[in-house]
């Protein structure tokens, strides 16, 4: 019998097939959560009018329902790590899929703001636990870069709201933009069958034949014997709790930028998601333009999350965070006293590279700043605190829009949330990273 470690085998692989076709499918996943995050903030001027709701009442749905979210990653985070990320990453599509899609049959504000809150159950335990597969499961030399790609489907799905709303809610009305949802119900089986459980979690069960049949498909040019069996990852027996490891090898004070970070991520994430629309109208645009910043405020996403990954790879995360949570801030700034449509759309682009960009761009620091064994743990718990960003966001933007203070003003207010993102990544210190001590270990075998 050979004892073999599975993760460092898996490591050897180049993308092929097999990583292709996981990696699709979680981008669909995600990209549906994105287009559930958004599709409230395209439908508020219609519910407003729909069903008189104040701006107030209006911002407390949206928060209401990032409630939910904060509950499903710090539970499901927590969960993930002791049952593994793929159950928990299915049982979580099920439920927000299920309750997105009866969301669209509630013709009253609470019965829709109930079903909103438990699809956020679901909404909060997706993405950190896709996070974890993704960095378990895409190819070592270019997982930063593929866990940005991978996450581009939050903002495609967000995008999407914006294109579709535009055709759908003038002639069917706001409720077939929850229907869809029931697409990702349909695609769960092959979720199921597609995306393979963490290796660790199918060591910890036994299950060496089916680690073996993933080794097989990854690293194809590998031979591993039936009788290879494979080590459990040692975890320090001494641990008090899984929140408590974050903490520990002088890791505390980096966990804690995160939290700033993801929180003030969120802030600017449901901000522009909720509000954006409303805050263009409020600038002197149409509806129909307004919705178009809310496409060009995803583009901007998607290519920060293309290039930014890549950029990574290259020089370093805080190289690439840093300048682009600053320019938001600026960008958010100018955006409602320029005169020209053309630079309001290159601002809100900014915008869009600086909220939902950079949201994407840190998973790949935090994923591998944690030791594989509290990796969902310390994704769940930051996106648990950052999401109560979200919880305050619609809310604080709804009542500054109720004073009716200058459009200028709310749109500084919120570019402060991106300024102390900023100085949280500067301050992160990545000589305590688990990535840090891996590229050390590489560095001493190779001298050896």
């Amino acid at each position: 019998m050979k004892i073999m470690n599975a993760n460092e085998i898996y490591d050897k692989g180049t993308f092929n097939r097999y990583h292709f076709n996981m990696l699709f499918l979680l981008f669909v996943v995600i990209l549906f959560d994105g287009y559930d995050t958004a599709v409230y903030g395209a439908i508020v001027p219609v519910l407003m009018e729909e069903w008189s709701l104040s701006t107030v009442a209006a911002g407390a749905i949206g928060s209401y329902t990032v409630i939910g979210t904060v509950v499903g990653a710090f539970i499901f985070g927590l969960m993930a790590d002791k049952v593994g990320p793929k159950k928990i990453t299915v049982i979580s599509v099920v439920i927000f899929s299920s309750f997105t899609v009866l969301a669209g049959f509630a013709t009253e504000p609470v019965l829709f703001t109930v079903c909103r809150v438990i699809a956020g159950l679901g909404l909060g335990g997706v993405m950190p636990n896709v996070v974890a597969l993704t960095t378990e499961f895409a190819p070592k030399k270019i997982r930063s870069a593929m866990i940005a790609t991978v996450f581009c489907g939050y903002s495609v799905g967000s995008m999407s709201v914006a294109l579709l709303s535009k055709s759908i809610i003038g002639s069917m009305g706001w409720q077939p933009l929850y229907w869809l949802a029931a697409i990702m119900l349909v695609l769960t089986p092959v979720l199921i069958k597609s995306v393979p459980e963490s290796l660790q979690i199918l060591v910890k069960q036994g299950k060496h034949a089916q680690i073996r049949a993933i080794l097989k498909k990854a690293v194809p040019n590998e031979h591993i014997s039936d009788n290879v069996v494979f080590e459990q990852i040692a975890v320090d027996k001494q641990k008090k709790s899984a929140i408590g490891s974050l903490f520990k090898d002088k890791r505390g004070f980096s966990t804690i930028m995160f939290w700033v970070a993801s929180f003030c991520c969120f802030i600017l994430i449901y901000a522009m998601n909720t509000w954006l629309t409303k805050l263009m109208i409020q600038a002197g645009y149409n509806l129909e333009s307004s919705l178009l910043f809310l496409a060009i405020l995803n583009v901007g996403a998607i290519i920060a999350c293309i290039v930014g990954g890549s950029l990574m790879e290259k020089y370093g995360f805080k190289k690439v965070l840093v300048p682009i949570y600053l320019a938001g801030s600026i960008a958010l700034v100018f955006v409602s006293v320029t005169k020209s449509i053309l630079l309001a759309y290159v601002l809100v682009g900014i915008i869009g590279a600086a909220s939902i960009g950079i949201h994407v761009l840190i998973f790949p620091l935090v994923s591998q700043y944690y030791p594989p064994e509290m990796r969902s743990t310390g994704l769940g718990i930051m996106m648990a605190f950052g999401r109560v960003g979200g919880i305050v966001s619609p809310v604080l933007v709804g009542m500054l829009m109720s004073l009716n203070l200058a459009v200028q003003l709310n749109f500084m207010v919120i570019a402060i949330a991106g300024v102390l993102g900023t100085l949280s990544i500067i301050l992160v210190q990545e000589k305590h990273a688990y990535y840090r001590q891996t590229e050390k270990l590489s560095d001493s075998e190779r001298v050896s």
